[in-house]
């Protein structure tokens, strides 16, 4: 580290980490000092206001010397800092994403067994589940001799062209899109994994989050094991090639009793595919058939892209084992109390899947029914935050007989910025993906249905541009419950300072997104519209309730998948 950045560290700055982020942090001569807390830094991005450095924890990057050491509480990340200069907004600098205020995917799955155009069905499979994963994209295929793989950052239809995907001959394949977190679009973490072993090759495409994956990478470089990645999947690679099992499914199965977490996962072995869903069954997974293949996607619009019919869900603690002979089920764990991931209903999945064996339409009309009739309005509108907030709010003026309008547009083109991202050019983020329909908001009383608040950022600003638009009333409608902690099983979510509801009442949350009247949905309101009678659904999030022991709260080993 460059002397003169030494000394401007602060004696006694306490940097923390949490789920990978940092807190922000301003060098001044005194040093170090916090400015904000939980704010998540991507590569290139910048402190705000009249900062003159930087910190965020990235990989590889500087570590900590001198005074500030004995004062930091790190993880074994390090912390980068680089000088500020203060230049005007219209400077071009490196790309910063626009900010989103929602809870993020990790990734989607993807697989077909016994077809010669496999690849090709992978790549379309991953078209569809794009929503699920936008850092990065990856598929493995085998023609029954070796594992052959092409994958990288961006987009499907950026990642893959003509070209490679001509190289990845064979009747089976698997795929894998991903979303990752800030310092973390790093390729190699990019999936498929893919290693060679004593029982060969295997290729491993992984939906969810081990949360005790950090005791058992140090476990396992305690004797000696070398990663090759950040990623918490790789965990399970390491004790697969360790079981003394010759049989895979019986290696894999032994491999899978050391994780606790969720995982839904697809391996590729030259001469044989595996589809897992972990014991509680948190992620999605589903079986479909093609002209005699085999197909495996997290949501079922994968299969309607390529013409697959559906057949069923892998269930929680079963692998299914895809080869010549056809589809073998394994039990590999004894049943657990499910807990299926609500938010795949309330926002992750496409509305056009079937979900955890219901439809993901269904269930967000009916959330929009039951916030009407727990939350109604004196209104002209319902306006949707689009494009999540689309169903809730077709229920909401179903059940409210309130006239259903699209007074908000969103642009599906904007992705990055190239210019400084100060306060002032930040504010146009939303601007950028909305823009208000003037003639049908103006005089208007509004309802405005959204799925979710996260951390209220967004809905302020969106609340905002429906009053400046000419809107007398706002009255802001959540489809879920208030989101108070955050997510270990596969979600990324802010930390639970963050979150605003963790911290503020209801009222607290209107004056601040500057609302007429804000209205959540219950928590059994929810349970209602997805159809939950008998407490299969993992509501973690809304209560604090974790199904399984957290080894690893709030710092966790992987930049997730």
């Amino acid at each position: 580290m460059p002397e003169d950045l030494q000394r401007n560290i602060l004696h006694g700055a306490r940097i923390s980490s949490e789920n990978n982020r940092c807190r922000e942090f301003r060098c001044r001569q005194g040093g170090l000092q916090g400015a904000g807390a939980g704010v998540k830094l991507s590569p290139g991005r910048r402190l705000e206001q009249e900062s003159d450095f930087w910190g965020g924890f990235q990989p590889g990057a500087w570590a900590l010397s001198g005074p500030a050491r004995q004062n930091a509480t790190l993880s074994s990340l390090t912390i980068a800092l680089r000088r500020k200069s203060l230049q005007p907004a219209s400077q071009l600098f490196p790309t910063f994403s626009l900010p989103e205020d929602k809870f993020h995917d990790y990734c989607g799955v993807f697989g077909v067994y016994g077809h010669p155009e496999a690849a090709k069905l992978t790549y379309l499979g991953l078209y569809a589940l794009q929503h699920r994963g936008q850092e990065s994209a990856g598929i493995v295929a085998t023609d029954g001799e070796s594992l052959v793989g092409h994958k990288g950052m961006g987009h499907v239809a950026e990642v893959f062209t003509e070209d490679a995907l001509s190289r990845l001959v064979g009747s089976a394949a698997i795929g894998h899109t991903r979303y990752s977190t800030a310092g973390d679009t790093d390729l190699k973490n990019a999936q498929p994994l893919t290693v060679s072993c004593q029982k060969g090759q295997v290729a491993l495409a992984h939906n969810g989050n081990l949360v005790n994956a950090a005791t058992l990478r140090k476990e396992l470089e305690s004797r000696g094991d070398i990663f090759q990645t950040t990623s918490d999947s790789e965990v399970i690679l390491h004790y697969f090639a360790r079981s003394k099992h010759n049989g895979i499914p019986e290696a894999v199965a032994e491999a899978l009793d050391k994780v606790v977490g969720a995982f839904s996962l697809v391996m590729l072995f030259k001469d044989c595919m595996l589809a897992i869903r972990d014991p509680r069954g948190f992620r999605p997974l589903c079986l479909g058939r093609l002209d005699g293949a085999h197909v495996v996607a997290s949501e079922t619009c994968a299969f309607d892209l390529i013409n697959a019919t559906y057949v069923r869900e892998v269930e929680p603690g079963e692998m299914v084992i895809l080869d010549r002979r056809g589809a073998t089920s394994l039990r590999f764990a004894p049943p657990a109390q499910p807990t299926q991931c609500i938010f795949e209903h309330v926002y992750f999945s496409r509305p056009d899947s079937v979900v955890f064996g219901r439809s993901v339409q269904t269930s967000r009309e009916m959330l929009g029914r039951l916030l009407a009739r727990e939350h109604p309005a004196e209104a002209d509108l319902v306006v949707p935050v689009p494009d999540s907030g689309v169903a809730a709010a077709i229920g909401y003026s179903e059940e409210s007989g309130i006239p259903l309008k699209f007074g908000l547009i969103r642009s599906h083109y904007v992705g990055r910025t190239f210019i400084e991202p100060t306060q002032a050019i930040r504010d146009f983020g939303v601007k950028l993906k909305l823009n208000p329909v003037r003639s049908l908001l103006d005089g208007t009383r509004v309802v405005l249905v959204d799925d979710s608040i996260i951390r209220g950022t967004t809905s302020r600003k969106i609340v905002r541009i429906v009053r400046e638009a000419g809107a007398r009333e706002v009255h802001l409608r959540v489809s879920c419950p208030p989101t108070i902690s955050p997510c270990f099983y596969g979600i990324d979510t802010p930390t639970k300072s963050e979150l605003i509801a963790a911290t503020q009442s209801v009222e607290e949350i209107r004056k601040f997104v500057g609302a007429d009247t804000l209205g959540y949905l219950s928590l059994e309101g929810m349970r209602r519209a997805v159809g939950d009678t008998q407490g299969r659904y993992c509501l973690a999030c809304y209560t604090a309730n974790y199904p399984t022991a957290i080894q690893e709260p709030l710092i966790t080993l992987r930049n997730r998948d």
